[in-house]
């Protein structure tokens, strides 16, 4: 029996792991998709930002290229916001596009695509192969695009080809395997090595990039040799540096001014995995103090070339900061101090300094940073706050580690292939949030730092959080800190709809970690399809919706501006609770703190071995 394109490439997807089809189809994938081997698992999402969503997802958690199959004009118009997200996230995702029946394309025939250039730059690579016969091929190529480039890589395929006959001498027009070596890695690193040996007081600045657990141990390995602290990019879309580090200063903010005043007490800023730099809005200077040197490492070519750097690295940055130290010279302490808070805003700047996700004032920069440069013995870690003073236990509080004395903690022995902390840091000292406050006080209403700081003494160390909360960002960069690889995910285009996806598709890859979204009703709006697919193939995502019936983000920045009263309405009458089990997700409602401390107690510590999803609607004060 002779062997169908369709065959061909399902083969294609078996050597490249690509075996999970996360699809929202059309007539024109029907001949693909029905009567699908049994190796080959089919994950049905009701709109196609929600199956490029989950790709994502999937993708970040396994670092591979996920696929994803859409329907033509529509599906493809549907899906290019999520398409956009996935390329700023640097998702390697191949997307197979269904087409018309290629016999009559040029009758432009009803559900033809007029395909070309609908997703516009965002694709990586984009094809629609000339002879049905080469559509395995193209399809192993967009595999090797999507992962060099890091983004979406599309496949445009007329209906009619899967059943066309593939000859055995038919060539497939891609490597089975592809290697980027990594030799020159060790010459940068020395040139590298080189800068920071000249310098009196360098800075990091990490960023999605070194999201990795090898970055992640070679940066610590970096910046506790360097004495220096440890800035996370403004808008990240992941924390490249545990954020429990006694050198992690904070998340820089987005405006260019305040990023200058931070990073002016350094001569010398090294990005790892992250852009040169990333503002919003708009605002005139320069990007550090003159005088100040740059460098950046990155595996990203179009963040190092347009980086206005002094030297700029195109290489993995863990292979890169995993030579560096052998080659610094010895350093006493840093002299100039990160400054311990946020510095005052400049004349004329709004509070609220940029639009999505990270828009608000940021958050404030470690306290633990004392004038010498080097952090306080005393002073917090950084991590979650304590338990609330009603006697709640706190299940999942603390890192992982077993307890010390005086609070203190370490880790046992790690896996091999694993990444754990080595440091050993003391426990914060004090209630964090920033009013003051955990527990909401007498008739005050719940807030979204009482959700966040209930949830920050009960999960796990190991739990993934994927943000889509932009008024209440810099709260949870503060009150959740990423202590492990992956521990923070968002989406870094700033588009909404992304968290309620991207959740279900990082729990279907990584069933052995928790997976909680933290999201705005606002945003879990544009995302809700999501829920039926969560359901409908039991994946035990927590999904907590800070629920104020509006967009508050837009109410901020519309205050800010003082141009006058804007003219949406709030959406108070929108019921997610109700939305999510109109969609067979499992929902409560929560309207307060009490209410919200007993459920998360019960459901927390099951999170790991959750096989059903529940979302958590959660009624918060404006």
């Amino acid at each position: 029996m002779m062997q169908t394109v369709r065959d061909a490439t399902f083969d294609v997807l078996r050597r490249y792991a690509m075996t999970t089809l996360f699809a929202n189809p059309g007539s024109s994938e029907v001949s693909l998709l029905t009567g699908l081997p049994d190796d080959l698992s089919f994950v049905l999402a009701l709109h196609e930002g929600s199956v490029v969503g989950m790709a994502t997802g999937h993708a970040i958690a396994t670092d591979r290229p996920a696929l994803a199959i859409v329907h033509t004009t529509a599906g493809l118009g549907n899906a290019v916001g999520a398409l956009a997200t996935a390329r700023v996230n640097r998702a390697p995702l191949v997307v197979i596009v269904g087409q018309q029946d290629r016999r009559h394309l040029a009758l432009e025939p009803f559900l033809t695509g007029r395909l070309d250039g609908l997703a516009g730059e965002y694709p990586v690579w984009r094809t629609q192969p000339a002879r049905a016969q080469d559509v395995p091929g193209a399809v192993a190529r967009a595999w090797h695009e999507a992962q060099t480039a890091r983004g979406p890589a599309l496949v445009v395929v007329p209906m009619d080809d899967w059943l066309s006959v593939m000859p055995p001498d038919q060539v497939v027009a891609a490597p089975r395997t592809l290697l980027r070596p990594s030799a020159t890695a060790l010459d940068a690193a020395i040139e590298l090595a080189a800068l920071l040996n000249e310098s009196a007081s360098p800075v990091i600045v990490a960023g999605a990039g070194a999201d990795h657990p090898r970055t992640w141990a070679a940066l610590v390995t970096l910046a506790e040799r360097l004495a220096c602290p440890v800035w996370q990019e403004s808008f990240g879309a992941r924390a490249g540096f545990p954020q429990n580090h006694p050198q992690y200063a904070g998340v820089l903010p987005p405006g260019r001014a305040q990023q200058r005043t931070i990073l002016s007490g350094h001569d010398f800023v090294l990005a790892v995995g992250a852009p040169v730099f990333r503002h919003n809005p708009y605002q005139p200077g320069h990007i550090v103090t003159p005088g100040t040197r740059i460098a950046v490492v990155t595996d990203d070519p179009s963040e190092a070339h347009r980086a206005p750097a002094d030297l700029a690295i195109l290489a993995s940055p863990a292979t890169v900061c995993e030579h560096l130290p052998t080659h610094l010279h010895p350093r006493p302490p840093q002299k100039t101090a990160t400054p311990p808070h946020q510095p005052e805003q400049e004349a004329g700047e709004p509070h609220d300094t940029g639009l999505g996700a990270g828009f608000a004032s940021p958050a404030p920069g470690n306290p633990r940073w004392a004038a010498s440069g080097r952090p306080s013995p005393s002073a917090g870690n950084g991590g979650p706050p304590p338990s609330p003073g009603d006697g709640r236990p706190a299940p999942g509080a603390g890192d992982g580690g077993p307890m010390l004395s005086g609070g203190r903690w370490a880790t046992d022995e790690p896996a091999e292939g694993t990444w754990e902390p080595r440091w050993v840091v003391s426990a914060q000292p004090d209630r964090a949030d920033a009013h003051g406050l955990v527990d909401p006080g007498v008739g005050e209403p719940l807030r979204a730092a009482h959700v966040l700081a209930a949830l920050a003494v009960r999960l796990a160390p190991e739990t993934i959080v994927v943000e889509e909360t932009p008024s209440s960002r810099p709260e949870l960069h503060r009150l959740l800190p990423a202590r492990r690889p992956l521990g923070f995910v968002s989406a870094a285009m700033g588009g909404l709809g992304f968290a309620l996806p991207a959740a279900v598709g990082l729990r279907m890859a990584l069933p052995d970690r928790p997976v909680v979204a933290v999201v705005g009703d606002g945003s879990a709006i544009y995302g809700i399809q999501a829920l039926w697919s969560a359901a409908r193939y039991r994946v035990g995502a927590l999904f907590v919706v800070l629920a104020n019936g509006r967009y508050a983000v837009m109410d901020q920045l519309a205050e800010a501006a003082d141009a006058g009263k804007p003219p949406w309405p709030p959406f108070e009458e929108v019921s997610l609770s109700g939305l999510a089990t109109a969609f067979g997700c499992p929902a409560r409602r929560i309207t307060g703190h009490d209410e919200l401390l007993d459920v998360l107690d019960g459901v927390i510590p099951s999170l790991l071995d959750r096989t059903q999803p529940l979302l958590l609607d959660i009624a918060i004060a404006p």
